[in-house]
């Protein structure tokens, strides 16, 4: 009990708030990965984590029954859910991929922003452990493992102030890399190098234009950018 108790203690604590300066350079750090080609590759596949566990997560919560998870090397992923083909429930779904990142970001934002990196991070380790029990190929595997062994080492090794940092840099990096993949969108969609994108299967589902979703989806990730950047920095 007492262990239990220390941990409730240190994962509930509030920290001290982080000074602009950090806040700010964790900004700057976010931003050079999400906008160096070099940094953005290998980085995207964090992304592609938020995007399909946001499928799986609102593919549970409209009753909708999971089949399982797919990432592949090339940052793509594939989330199968069976139940009805049409409806609200595949509507959801099919469009929680793109916000996904924006939301989970916006989240934790505002954890971060209360003072609960500590307990941020360890709620990040327990979104990855059930999405790992949902992973149906290899690198998809060894991507949850990996990333949960860095934010475990992080929680592990790292003081308060360190953790609350690298939450910071984490947590800017969604919200800035929310609105660029549905960018990447609409580039794949104009070359057609993605004709069942995500937008194009709402478009099929609802009847709207696949670019009315495209715009969506943007000004969605947009919104918790201005949001998740005004709770961490005002």
């Amino acid at each position: 009990m007492d262990a239990v108790e220390q941990f409730w203690h240190r994962v509930s604590s509030p920290v001290p708030e982080l000074p602009a300066a950090v806040l700010l350079t964790a900004l700057a750090v976010a931003a050079l990965v999400v906008l160096s080609p070099v940094l953005w590759r290998p980085a995207r596949g964090v992304v592609t984590l938020a995007h399909e566990g946001a499928h799986g997560l609102v593919a549970l919560l409209t009753g909708r029954r999971l089949a399982g998870i797919r990432l592949h090397s090339d940052t793509s992923g594939l989330t199968v859910s069976a139940g009805r083909p049409t409806g609200l429930g595949m509507v959801l779904t099919c469009a929680a991929g793109y916000l996904g990142p924006g939301l989970f970001g916006l989240a934790a934002a505002a954890l971060l922003a209360a003072g609960y990196a500590a307990g941020l991070l360890w709620a990040l380790l327990g979104l990855l452990a059930l999405l790992l029990v949902q992973i149906r190929n290899w690198f998809g595997l060894w991507s949850v493992l990996a990333t949960g062994a860095v934010v475990f080492a992080v929680t592990w090794w790292l003081p308060p102030a360190g953790q609350a940092a690298f939450a910071a840099v984490g947590t800017w990096f969604l919200l800035l890399a929310a609105p660029k993949t549905v960018l990447e969108l609409q580039r794949s969609r104009r070359h057609r190098a993605a004709p069942d994108s995500d937008a194009d299967q709402l478009a099929r589902l609802t009847h709207l234009p696949g670019a009315l979703w495209v715009g969506v989806l943007f000004l969605v990730d947009l919104g918790a950018l201005l949001l998740g950047g005004w709770w961490l920095l005002g």
